[in-house]
């Protein structure tokens, strides 16, 4: 056993967040974040340290190892600091407000963060990871804590100083209006800036590292469906071609890493996270949709299965991540060499899953292992192997399963169990798309899990949500995202299954969002009226990792007018775009969920409506059309005995007709001829709206 299996447990120990937990027996006297370390704080006019980070960071674990582990360096901390850890995905709030204190202070910022503040909160020294020595140039963490410490005795008043008008710059922001009317042009400005920050050869945006950018993919299919522009198309499809192809993307069990360190998408960081895989699947959906190819839907599938098999919690939600590292190595449970390959496969069958995979002598990782990748295509791997294409395929189907299954024995990357209700709702909507459009009960199945846990279990008695819950235990206040990605969920669970309760759910939450988190500018604070008092309140209107809560629930509001006829959702939707046009309009490619809604709104959103028995054979025809033609911009509802027809009024006077099935499309406030065919109303779906 470990010394520090041995040592005694701090107060983390009581915590629910793995990532805590997994500092409860650091020789650090450690806090969590709340009132008892910053009435310590005060109390004892000391500064506190916080230490930001999550469960799947790699330099979050080495830091701990280095230096939290480390009893000379926690003495050092606890001498003369209040040290308090946060795991940035249940305290968004906190991580978001120090992040931007450590980039104004450094330029830069990420995992782990290091901060220092003053006991009323206010930031004066931050950074990322400090090793435990002074190396590269990088000041060694003792050091910094001795200089603070010092600096905290005999410079005081400079360091206040510092500190109150950097707190005032963020708080500035936070009450920063940037309202006015939306550019016509905006959609355009768009398309322009993505289609021309793409890699021409790798796909996606920029340099190295590269992000999935998922919903920015997804507004490149939109806009090549607005105007039929070539570029946005093939912008969308060669990154998600490349993305599927590269190590990015787990070439045996699924689902995708975090990113990619280099620009060819080869080498990811390792860990994977529930958010990135649910973003990911309904764009893999969409470009099937566009374009028949069945590879994508199979990378679609994949995530999805990988999200049942991995990430299922025993309550029916879906924890948060997997780790980057095993047995103390990053990369090391995903990576492979020749000798392994020839160990599971045999030479033969090695051999030519090395040529396919981009396994080499030298490697293409660290230690001369490689990153799993489909680095060119099958026909050339075929041709320069000698072997025909369809029984290199079927010999690599083969291969991958054992590997898979070799791979299985490894020693696992740990589990961040936790379950977010935001990344949930995320994975709610990737299960429902991928029921929908493959036609895969499990899916389905799934996703009403997982929104009866958040409904129930993440609940507080007046309806308020929690943000994170494990093992059953739910607690801290809900943020926007938890609302905006559950309401999106839950709309997608209706035209799923067309149960109203979905949509009763969604409403009622929503009810929530105007009431606690809406600004008078119609945009939404990221936190709720009554949240812990901190430094500043912010909106985050702008699109990072995860789509900004305000573009989706925009979008949500939009819908939900669509299926119930409220026009008061749809001119809250109107007013929050047009509480933020003054930034969309500068930096349109930062807005792309947001885009989305503005977007739906450009196209005219269509009303669809079956009416008949869902369960009849004519029924799910006229369903599968639309579920299997990309128009995106449109709602789909079901009129059948059982309807809510005051819920939803679009139903009102919709009868199945003479063959126990029909389709109505209706595009603002008027409806089409009612169909009875399929392939009718494929060709109706598929034409574009007049303005488009």
């Amino acid at each position: 056993m470990s010394a520090t299996a041995q040592a005694p447990e701090n107060r983390l120990a009581r915590e629910t967040s793995p990532y805590l937990l997994q500092h409860a027996r650091n020789p650090v006297d450690w806090y969590p974040w709340g009132p008892e370390a910053l009435a310590r704080a005060k109390a004892e006019d000391r500064p506190i340290f916080l230490s930001v980070g999550y469960s799947a960071c790699h330099w979050c674990h080495v830091m701990e190892r280095e230096s939290f582990e480390d009893p000379a360096i926690a003495r050092l901390m606890n001498e003369h600091f209040v040290n308090v850890k946060v795991d940035r995905e249940e305290r968004p709030d906190v991580d978001e407000i120090y992040m931007k204190a450590v980039q104004a202070m450094s330029g830069s910022g990420g995992w782990p963060m290091s901060v220092f503040l003053t006991p009323d909160l206010e930031p004066f020294y931050g950074g990322t990871y400090f090793p435990p020595r002074s190396l590269y140039g990088r000041p060694g963490f003792p050091q910094v804590l001795s200089a603070l410490a010092k600096a905290w005795r005999e410079d005081r008043a400079s360091l206040a100083q510092r500190a109150r008008t950097l707190a005032a710059h963020i708080a500035d922001e936070g009450r920063a209006r940037a309202g006015g009317e939306l550019d016509p042009a905006v959609l355009e400005a768009s398309r322009l800036a993505l289609v021309g920050q793409l890699d021409p050869r790798w796909g996606g945006f920029g340099d190295a590292p590269k992000f999935p950018h998922a919903i920015d993919l997804r507004l490149l299919l939109r806009h090549a469906l607005r105007t039929g522009d070539a570029a946005a198309r093939h912008a969308a499809l060669l990154s998600l071609q490349r993305m599927a192809e590269g190590g990015i993307h787990d070439q045996l069990g699924g689902g995708f890493h975090r990113y990619s360190v280099d620009e060819r998408w080869l080498v990811p960081h390792f860990e994977k996270m529930l958010y990135d895989n649910a973003l990911l699947v309904p764009a893999y959906l969409e470009a099937w949709l566009v374009t028949g190819d069945a590879r994508h839907a199979e990378v679609a599938r994949r995530a999805c299965d990988w999200a049942l098999r991995e990430m299922r919690t025993p309550d029916g939600g879906f924890a948060s991540s997997q780790d980057a590292d095993s047995e103390g190595e990053e990369g090391r449970f995903f990576v492979w060499d020749l000798r392994e390959l020839e160990a599971e496969l045999g030479p033969k069958l090695a051999h030519e899953a090395a040529e396919w995979f981009g396994v080499t002598v030298e490697g293409n990782f660290e230690h001369g292992k490689s990153v799993l990748w489909r680095h060119e295509p099958a026909e050339q791997v075929a041709q320069r192997l000698g072997v025909p294409l369809a029984d290199l395929e079927r010999r690599l189907r083969e291969a991958t399963a054992k590997l898979w299954a070799a791979r299985e024995r490894r020693v696992k990357p740990a589990t961040d169990d936790k379950v977010l209700a935001s990344w949930n709702g995320l994975m709610i909507s990737g299960l429902a798309a991928a029921h929908q459009v493959l036609d895969e009960p499990r899916y389905l199945e799934a996703a009403r899990g997982a929104a009866r846990w958040i409904l129930a279990g993440m609940r507080q008695p007046d309806g308020r949500l929690f943000t994170t819950s494990r093992h059953g235990r739910a607690h801290l206040n809900a943020y926007l995202d938890d609302y905006a990605f559950t309401i999106q969920g839950l709309i997608d669970l209706y035209e799923s299954d067309f149960d109203a309760r979905w949509i009763r759910e969604a409403l009622a939450l929503d009810a929530l969002v105007l009431d606690r988190f809406q600004d008078e500018d119609g945009s939404c604070f990221t936190t709720a009226r009554d949240h812990e008092r901190l430094i500043a309140r912010l909106k985050a209107p702008h699109d990072g990792a995860l789509p900004s809560g305000n573009g989706v629930q925009a979008l949500n509001l939009l819908r939900l007018a669509e299926l119930t006829g409220r026009r008061d959702l749809a001119e809250r939707a109107e007013r929050a775009i047009r509480s933020l046009a003054g930034l969309v309009n500068r930096f349109p490619q930062a807005f792309s969920a947001l885009l989305l809604a503005v977007d739906w709104l450009a196209a005219g959103p269509r009303e669809v409506v079956l009416a008949g028995d869902p369960a009849s054979a004519e029924v799910r025809e006229l369903l599968r059309a639309v579920r299997t033609t990309y128009a995106p911009q449109r709602v789909v509802a079901l009129a059948d005995s059982g309807a809510d027809r005051e819920l939803l009024p679009l139903l009102a006077d919709k009868a199945p007709g003479p063959v126990g099935a029909r389709a109505y499309v209706c595009r603002n406030w008027s409806c089409g001829a009612p169909l009875d065919d399929p392939r009718s109303l494929r060709a109706v779906l598929a034409q574009r709206a007049p303005n488009h």
